[in-house]
C-alpha cells in the first residue's frame, strides 16, 4: 500500500501524529468545536497505528450503541478508504467490526449501554492496543472511562487511548476538568474549523458559522470555537488560561504570595501572582495544595519555593488563624495576617472581577484554574435566577489569591 500521510492528515494534526509515531504518547485528548476535524484525524490515526502493529486490535466506543453505525463506524470505514486500504478490509455491521484481512486484526465497536458485550470480549489472538472514546463527554465520568481502560488493556506491549469531544459549556463538566489534568504521556489538543482548509468544509458551513458569530457571539464561541463559555452564572468572566513561561515570570517587578489555611476536607492552599497595573492584568503562575500537612511542613515548602527570599514582599495569610501566622514567622517567613472586616470579601471579589484579565497557567496551577473556572453564583432551584453573594465552597485558591493581593485591591488597583 502506498500511503501519503502528509497529504491525508491536516496540517494542524501533524504534530500529534508525529508525537504518537515516536511512541512517547499513550493518550491523545482531541477537543474542539463543530467541524474541527478531530474525529476524522483520530479515525485515520487509529487505522494507521493498527496497520503498524500486526499483533494488536482496536476498540471504538460510544456511550450509546445505537449511535455507532451512523457515527464512528462510518468514520472508520471512511478512514480505511482514505488510506487506500478498502480492498484489505472486510467491514460488517452485524457483528459491527472491521477486519484487516492480511493479519486478521479487528476494529471492534461497542456502546457502553451494553457493557456486558465489552466484558465478554474475545480476540482471535494478541491484545487490544488501541481504544477510542468518541464523544467523551457523554460518558458518566472518569471512573467509568478508567474502568474500561483497565478492562481492555491487558497484555501486549503497546497501548494508545484516543479521546474526542466537543467541550460542554459548563466549566464544571468532568470532561473539561479532565482536559486540564496533566499526566505523563498525555497530549491534549484543541482545534477549530478555522484550522482546516476552507474548501474541506464548504462555503455553506463557513456562512453558517459567520452568521452565528454575528448574531450570537457566545453561542458561536461554544459551538464553533469549542470554548467553555459557562452557564451565565460564572463569577469570573475575565479568566484566561494560558502558559506563563519562565522568561515572562522573570519580568515581574513584584511577586505576591497568599495562603489559605486548611487541613481536611478543606486543603491548605498557596498561590504566587503578579499584577500589571497598566494593563490591569493579574497573572497567577504558582500554586501548592496540601491536605493534612502541619504548619512546619508547609512553611518548609514555601521556603524551598523561595518565598521571603531576595525578591521580597510579604506572604499574606488568612487572619482567622493567628497562631498559624505566628508559626510561619517563627520559621522565618515574612507572614502577615490578612485584614478581614465588613465588606472585605465583597470588595476584593469585585476588584478581581473588574480586572481586564486574570491569567492562570493551567499546567503550573491546575487546582487554581479549576477553582476560578468553576466558581459560579448560586441559582434559585425553582426559578433558575442567579442569586447574589459569593458561595463559600470550592474557593481555597481564590481566597489565597485575594489575600496575596490585599495591598493592591485596598488601593483600588493603583
Amino acid at each position: 500500500m502506498d500511503i501519503h500521510l502528509k497529504e491525508t492528515i491536516p496540517k494542524v494534526f501533524q504534530p500529534i501524529h508525529k508525537a504518537v509515531q515516536n511512541e512517547g504518547i499513550q493518550e491523545v485528548v482531541a477537543k474542539g468545536g463543530r467541524g474541527s476535524g478531530k474525529s476524522s484525524y483520530l479515525s485515520i490515526e487509529l487505522v494507521w497505528q493498527l496497520l503498524r502493529r500486526p499483533d494488536c486490535h482496536a476498540v471504538v466506543l460510544r456511550k450509546v450503541g445505537g449511535t455507532l453505525r451512523n457515527s464512528v463506524y462510518n468514520q472508520v470505514v471512511w478512514a480505511i478508504d482514505v488510506l487506500g486500504c478498502t480492498a484489505c478490509f472486510r467491514c460488517t455491521v452485524s457483528p459491527m467490526e472491521c477486519t484487516y484481512l492480511p493479519t486478521g486484526q479487528k476494529i471492534l465497536f461497542f456502546g457502553l449501554d451494553d457493557a456486558g458485550k465489552l466484558k465478554s470480549l474475545k480476540l482471535p489472538f494478541g491484545s487490544v492496543g488501541i481504544c477510542w472514546f468518541e464523544e467523551l463527554d457523554q460518558f458518566d465520568g472518569p471512573e467509568e472511562v478508567r474502568n474500561v481502560e483497565q478492562s481492555i488493556f491487558r497484555g501486549g506491549s503497546y497501548s494508545l487511548t484516543l479521546k474526542s469531544f466537543n467541550p460542554p459549556a459548563m466549566a464544571r463538566s468532568w470532561v473539561n476538568r479532565y482536559a486540564l489534568e496533566k499526566r505523563d504521556g498525555k497530549l491534549v489538543h484543541h482545534s477549530t474549523y478555522k484550522d482546516l482548509p476552507r474548501a474541506l468544509l464548504g462555503e455553506r458551513f463557513w456562512a453558517d458559522a459567520e452568521h452565528l458569530r454575528a448574531t450570537n457571539p457566545e453561542a458561536y464561541r461554544h459551538e464553533y470555537g469549542g470554548e467553555v463559555v459557562g452557564s451565565g452564572a460564572a463569577v469570573f468572566a475575565n479568566l484566561q488560561l494560558r502558559a506563563v513561561p519562565d522568561d515572562e515570570i522573570l519580568t515581574f517587578d513584584r511577586i505576591y504570595h497568599g495562603v489559605d489555611w486548611g487541613w481536611w476536607p478543606d486543603p491548605w492552599a498557596y498561590n504566587a501572582c503578579a499584577y500589571d497595573p497598566a494593563r490591569r492584568r493579574l497573572v497567577i503562575f504558582d500554586e501548592l495544595t496540601r491536605f493534612r500537612c502541619p504548619n512546619a511542613d508547609t512553611a518548609q515548602l514555601l521556603i524551598e519555593r523561595g518565598v521571603g527570599g531576595d525578591e521580597g514582599g510579604f506572604l499574606i495569610a488568612d487572619g482567622a488563624e493567628p497562631k498559624s501566622c505566628a508559626d510561619y514567622r517563627a520559621a522565618g517567613l515574612p507572614c502577615r495576617a490578612a485584614r478581614k472586616g465588613p465588606g472585605s470579601l465583597r470588595e476584593s471579589m469585585k476588584w478581581l472581577q473588574s480586572l481586564a484579565e486574570i491569567v492562570i497557567d493551567p499546567a503550573r496551577c491546575p487546582d487554581t484554574a479549576r477553582e476560578f473556572g468553576e466558581y459560579e453564583y448560586a441559582k434559585d432551584a425553582r426559578t433558575g435566577e442567579v442569586l447574589g453573594g459569593y458561595p463559600d465552597a470550592g474557593n481555597h485558591h481564590i481566597d489565597a489569591v485575594r489575600y496575596a493581593v490585599e495591598s493592591v485591591w485596598r488601593r483600588r488597583g493603583t
